[in-house]
């Protein structure tokens, strides 16, 4: 059968994929659009396996509420370079991903992964899908829910079109505190809520670290242990979220902003772009490069906090 332009096209526009490409599909299926389809979508896989070890630290922080404001999840979405971060498919997948968590309630990044969409896809299979259409790797990082009940209420903050994303449960139904608080928390990057949630294993790693620090001081163990009880207290103080001066007027703590309102924080969470994540040092012309190679030509902006 005749290969023609059309047929190509129509491949392409069900796949993603370049011209040749679907060219090659379409005459190995000898011209059947579903057979070739389904061969694509195979050599599609075996791209996103050998792409899997590559280093995803660009992407978005993503964001869906309940209508009722009283469910929420974020999640972070992976991929090689800014530019495929700003790709219309790839803003797309992660939208789906997160109604998806929202719809279903799932917590936990294992079952996000093997869930079922209304298309019959596993998300697995729609990740592996768009890295065969726009060449690069895709991961699905991490995601995050927070229920609230009775007079709470979620807020969220995006930042630097979904670089930091930040969700916090409110005792309270108002929206200017909250965000105000999640742009605090944006900010100022709290490591938890109330003092005695202070993880006890970064405790003893930094006295440990101060000790150490202050061993040849020559200063008796009993004064060492004075100075680092107080770098201890001042850490926890900068490092925990009501304890932190509030970010639009440092002379008050947040925890004084939430008396004002008689409001509780009742959860946070924040997520950002890449953290943790050993990213490899590229110049500019290797990163010129890796975004010519992507696909997908297509920018488009999408509403990254979206209620449902």
């Amino acid at each position: 059968m005749m290969i023609t332009a059309s047929l190509v096209k129509e491949l392409r526009e069900h796949t993603g994929a370049g011209m040749m490409e679907c060219k090659k599909a379409l005459e190995e299926a000898k011209g059947n659009l579903e057979t070739a389809i389904t061969i694509m979508r195979k050599s599609g896989q075996a791209k996103a396996a050998k792409k899997v070890d590559r280093v995803a630290a660009e992407g978005v922080i993503l964001i869906k509420i309940s209508s009722d404001n009283k469910r929420a999840v974020m999640v972070e979405i992976n991929c090689e370079t800014d530019f495929a971060a700003r790709d219309r498919y790839f803003l797309e997948f992660a939208s789906v991903v997160a109604q998806k968590a929202l719809d279903a309630q799932i917590a936990e990044l294992d079952k996000l992964l093997i869930a079922t969409l209304d298309s019959g896809q596993t998300i697995i299979e729609m990740r592996e899908a768009l890295v065969a259409k726009i060449g690069e790797n895709i991961s699905i990082r991490r995601v995050k829910a927070l229920n609230v009940s009775g007079d709470g209420s979620i807020n969220s903050y995006i930042h630097g079109n979904g670089r930091i994303g930040v969700l916090v449960g409110l005792s309270v139904v108002n929206s200017e505190l909250g965000k105000d608080i999640a742009m605090h928390v944006a900010a100022c990057k709290p490591i938890a809520l109330m003092p005695e949630e202070f993880p006890a294993d970064l405790l003893v790693k930094e006295k440990e670290i101060y000790l150490a620090q202050l061993r040849d001081s020559g200063k008796p163990p009993e004064i060492l242990e004075k100075i680092v009880a107080g770098r201890i207290q001042k850490l926890v103080s900068e490092s925990v979220l009501i304890k932190q001066p509030f970010v639009k007027d440092p002379d008050i703590t947040v925890e004084n902003l939430l008396q004002k309102f008689n409001a509780r924080v009742l959860g946070f969470a924040r997520f950002e772009v890449g953290e943790g994540i050993e990213k490899k040092e590229t110049d500019f012309a290797t990163e010129v490069e890796a975004q010519v190679e992507s696909r997908s030509l297509f920018i488009n902006s999408t509403n990254l906090v979206e209620k449902h």
